[in-house]
């Protein structure tokens, strides 16, 4: 096979150790050199394997790795060689000997003939923005976990309030738990606190608050309580963190126009630009793009015939994120991507159509990523009926809405 780099190295990375191969052949092709190191993973360590590679006249270098442990190479390695990450399932080993030598060895032989497909890793900047929208997805899914808790540790103690509140955080709710903790038991004073719409509802409250209360509930109820303020402050700090990152992101309005897409709010936007960026190039498609997130659907052939495949795996966190928009999608109407959940979802179930939406946001978003274009949503029933000259129609007479000037061709003169 023809030599596509003449001075490369393989990786094979692990939490302790990096098993480094580099392989260097002449102009001529006539004479090829190998050699194998293993390093700590140290910074020291890490850096004294960026003087061996540079030694070696390394100009390419690939690495595999499981975990987040090929972070600290990449950030030091990145600013003197072309490094690439590769997946581990596209580098299977030929059969024989396994040791992390013969795969360093493997990556190096395949890297210098050009065999290897990089992974998408952003620049610096996109990275830290994605560390902290991922962080803070963390953060909101634990303080869902212990509302959750609130809400057993209630039905524990035959606070039936869930019951009647639709938001077990509210004020009101907050108001008669704080009472609840302090050590007040007495139902119609509880049922007192509430405020705003809640006042109709005292004599509902009144039997709903009436429980048996235990010293040990009180105090697991203030637990509970001081770390939900405490998560809602440091969720509300890392925001503030992150609408600082975007900025640069945001040159051209990106997160608004993805605000306009039906489901995608200011956070499911930030976590589109996060994970996905602004810049299109490195996906040729939309659907590189959706199989790079896994909503792309498998492929399974065989003997000309297709069967039932799994969603391919990809970007967990983007992946999620979306499916969540589809999910919120799926609860409007006058649009067509809840007409297209409920289309599916009549034939083949909810869990499907949401993921099918999914890819349909992914592929808007990147097509309003790409060409800086904005969503334009018709309303109305045109999409339940599926008439395309309503759509056309409905179109024309949203963009006069807008303010724009629509020259109609004759398919769509009246």
């Amino acid at each position: 096979m023809k030599v596509i780099y003449e001075r490369c190295a393989g990786l094979d990375v692990h939490k302790k150790t990096v098993v480094a191969c580099r392989i260097g052949v002449g102009e001529d092709s006539q004479w090829r050199r190998q050699e194998t190191h293993t390093f700590k993973t140290m910074t020291n360590d890490i850096l004294a394997l960026a003087d061996w590679l540079q030694a070696g006249g390394v100009t390419h270098v690939a690495m595999e790795s499981t975990g987040a442990y090929w972070k600290p190479i990449y950030n030091i390695l990145e600013s003197n060689f072309e490094v690439i990450l590769v997946n581990a399932r596209h580098i299977k080993h030929v059969p024989g000997r396994k040791t992390d030598v013969k795969d360093a060895e493997w990556i190096a032989q395949l890297l210098q003939h050009g065999l290897l497909k990089a992974s998408y890793i952003p620049e610096t900047p996109q990275r830290a923005l994605r560390d902290l929208a991922r962080y803070r997805t963390k953060l909101v899914q634990e303080r869902t976990r212990e509302i959750n808790r609130v809400q057993k540790v209630l039905e524990d103690a035959n606070i039936k309030l869930g019951s009647v509140v639709s938001d077990i955080m509210g004020v009101s709710a907050k108001a008669m738990m704080a009472a609840i903790v302090s050590g007040q038991d007495d139902p119609q004073t509880l049922a007192q606190l509430a405020k705003g719409r809640m006042r109709p509802k005292i004599a509902e409250l009144e039997q709903a608050l009436n429980g048996r209360v235990a010293d040990h509930h009180r105090l697991m109820l203030s637990l509970h309580l001081e770390h939900i303020d405490d998560l809602n402050i440091k969720i509300e700090r890392l925001q503030q963190i992150i609408d600082e990152y975007i900025t640069p992101f945001n040159q051209n309005r990106e997160v608004e126009r993805l605000d306009g897409i039906p489901g995608v709010g200011p956070r499911v936007a930030q976590v589109i630009i996060a994970e996905l960026g602004i810049d299109m190039s490195r996906f040729p498609t939309s659907g590189h793009a959706a199989s790079w997130a896994g909503l792309a659907p498998g492929k399974n052939e065989s003997a000309g015939r297709n069967y039932s495949a799994k969603t391919m795996k990809g970007n967990r966190h983007l992946k999620a994120m979306l499916v969540q928009a589809a999910h919120t999608v799926a609860r409007s109407k006058d649009n067509y991507l809840s007409a297209q959940f409920r289309r599916i979802a009549r034939r083949r179930g909810k869990k499907r159509a949401a993921v099918a939406v999914a890819h349909s946001i992914l592929v808007i978003a990147y097509h309003l990523l790409r060409d800086g274009t904005e969503y334009i949503e018709l309303g109305g029933d045109y999409f339940d009926k599926l008439n395309k000259q309503q759509i056309e129609r409905g179109l024309v007479k949203r963009l006069e809405q807008l303010g724009h000037k629509v020259i109609l061709e004759p398919a769509l003169s009246p």
